[in-house]
């Protein structure tokens, strides 16, 4: 392992208040889901790139902390009520 793969305390802090951000974010949506575009536009503000802003969003789907629909992203108890309505 190199040292510039070591991810420090303070850096994993950032990332978890990042989730928790991101993820309140979309719960806060609703069923209506949270558009991929405003998130990334809010989070390229404090200089998140789009891969960046992808690999986030990627491993928070792969996680099951949330869920996408086209360009939407969902809580997952969203995404069950939205889909139900469909």
């Amino acid at each position: 392992m190199k040292p510039s793969d070591i991810i420090t305390p303070s850096q994993r802090q950032a990332i978890a208040l990042i989730v928790n951000a991101v993820t309140e974010t979309i719960a806060e949506c609703g069923d209506m889901g949270a558009p991929g575009g405003t998130i990334y536009a809010a989070l390229m503000h404090y200089g998140c790139t789009l891969q960046q802003f992808e690999s986030l969003m990627a491993a928070l789907v792969r996680l099951g902390k949330v869920t996408k629909r086209g360009e939407l992203y969902f809580a997952p108890q969203a995404a069950a009520a939205a889909g139900s309505t469909a």
